[in-house]
């Protein structure tokens, strides 16, 4: 009669998203970005540890295009220099422990990469250009 039933925090969590996106300055974009590969990660990790390996591949492949596609391509090379460069090699890394974790089930694995993202997103919010204007 209505359609089909929703759950109301998600859909509001969704808009919420969605708005925080389009409203959002570039260096804010990649601290959702971080955010969404460790959360996907989060979920991931639950998942293996309780053995729903289809969840867990599907969690593992987002936080794997959310870095490659989405971190890794907003690398400038050009204007970042070796920063950039180191940064590039340390995501196809990721990428490469998450496609392993993913294969062997392998849980010290994602928290590896889990870490990894941690300490760079951690440096991104301290660089946060709208904080330094304060």
């Amino acid at each position: 009669m209505f359609g089909s039933a929703r759950n109301p925090t998600h859909t509001y969590a969704e808009l919420a998203l969605e708005s925080d996106v389009r409203a959002a300055s570039p260096h804010r974009l990649i601290i959702l970005l971080f955010e969404g590969a460790q959360s996907a990660i989060s979920v991931a990790r639950v998942h293996a540890v309780s053995g729903n390996f289809a969840e867990r591949g599907t969690h593992i492949s987002k936080a794997i295009d959310i870095i490659a596609n989405g971190l890794k391509a907003s690398l400038d090379i050009q204007a970042g220099g070796e920063l950039a460069e180191r940064l590039s090699a340390l995501y196809e890394y990721m990428v490469s422990r998450l496609l392993f974790a993913n294969m062997k089930n392998d849980v010290p694995t994602l928290d590896e990469v889990q870490s990894l993202l941690g300490e760079i997103h951690d440096a991104w919010r301290q660089i946060d250009p709208d904080r330094q204007q304060k």
